[in-house]
């Protein structure tokens, strides 16, 4: 099953140092029963257009909750959504939680991921704003939703796994 990881610069730095990544309490999102069930047309692409969204969104969350890590060397944060995109055996379907959420058994290795998807820098300063706002925007704020929507106009960049390593030293 295909699932999307919501994670965070610093994880993925996590993930290439330790050929595995530990998401944070195991949720990812996929295209689930549900989540067809609750979209009436759309074939299974466009589904996984949704639940990377959902797991975007779930990144915004990550960042305004401190998950930055650190950057080193006194490097600003990186203030970057980032979803892996990953192929694993089994997962848990959380209807409960939400339509696409998943829970996952085990830790994702590097040799599951398929690809990361990261913003680009012309985001950043519209993510760094919705990552303070993302609940309320969730709890209807008008204003708060107009900050999150500019964050996820910006489409994440498309990165092949073996990409990966240079992608972060290039950051």
């Amino acid at each position: 099953m295909r699932v999307y990881i919501p994670a965070t610069i610093a994880m993925l730095r996590q993930l290439v140092a330790d050929r595995e990544l530990s998401p944070v309490s195991r949720t990812a999102f996929a295209v689930t029963p549900a989540l067809r069930e609750a979209y009436t047309s759309g074939d299974d692409d466009e589904l996984s257009e949704v639940a990377m969204a959902e797991a975007a969104r779930a990144s915004l969350r990550l960042i305004g909750a401190g998950a930055l890590g650190d950057e080193g060397d006194g490097a600003k944060p990186m203030y970057r959504r980032a979803v892996v995109a990953a192929d694993v055996d089994s997962a848990v379907f959380r209807p409960d939680l939400d339509d696409a959420v998943v829970r996952l058994g085990d830790v994702v290795t590097l040799s599951q991921v398929a690809s990361v998807h990261v913003d680009l820098a012309e985001a950043e300063a519209d993510v760094e704003n919705a990552a303070g706002v993302v609940d309320a925007a969730d709890l209807g704020d008008e204003d708060a939703e107009f900050v999150l929507g500019d964050a996820e106009d910006h489409e994440l960049a498309w990165y092949a796994t073996q990409e990966l390593p240079f992608l972060l030293d290039l950051l």
